[in-house]
């Protein structure tokens, strides 16, 4: 595999101009304005989240939850119980391996999972105002295509034993 020319230098790098930095303050204005939205719900944006991953079927475990979120298991655990508590998920024993627990929305989970798109879709209305559908799209994009390349440098490094 060949190298592409390296677009980031050293020479100008200011962490506020930095791609990364921008990424983390736009992500965390969002789960604020989220987490602001969800305070009559009264979970967190991280909570709904889980209830969201659960929802769509795609994971059963806290330890995919973990992964998929790149949070450490403790702090999904820790969710995990409040929404237990709050009678929003269920744990339940896997038939084949007990050792695995998969997690299930109840009733409640699943209305709460029905309810929050409608918030998450008002939110990012507010925070969208003045982009168009077009550059919203050109970002969408752009992210799918990061989320790609970084896939493609892990799997990368793992070949070469880093």
């Amino acid at each position: 595999m060949t190298k592409s020319k390296e677009i980031f230098e050293r020479s100008n790098y200011r962490i506020e101009d930095s791609v990364g930095y921008l990424m983390a303050r736009a992500r965390s204005r969002l789960a604020k304005s989220v987490d602001l939205e969800f305070t009559p719900l009264d979970i967190t944006h991280a909570q709904g989240c889980i209830v969201m991953m659960l929802a769509s079927g795609r994971y059963a475990t806290a330890a995919e939850l973990a992964r998929e979120l790149y949070i450490d298991s403790a702090a999904v655990t820790r969710m995990v119980d409040r929404l237990e508590k709050r009678g929003l998920i269920d744990r339940m024993p896997r038939g084949d391996d007990r050792r695995v627990i998969n997690l299930r929305l109840t009733d409640a989970g699943r209305a709460l999972a029905e309810a929050l798109p409608d918030r998450y879709v008002a939110v990012l209305n507010k925070n969208f105002v003045g982009f168009t559908a077009d550059e919203v799209d050109t970002l969408r994009a752009l992210l799918r295509k990061l989320l790609d390349a970084s896939a493609a440098a892990e799997a990368a490094d793992k070949q070469e034993g880093k």
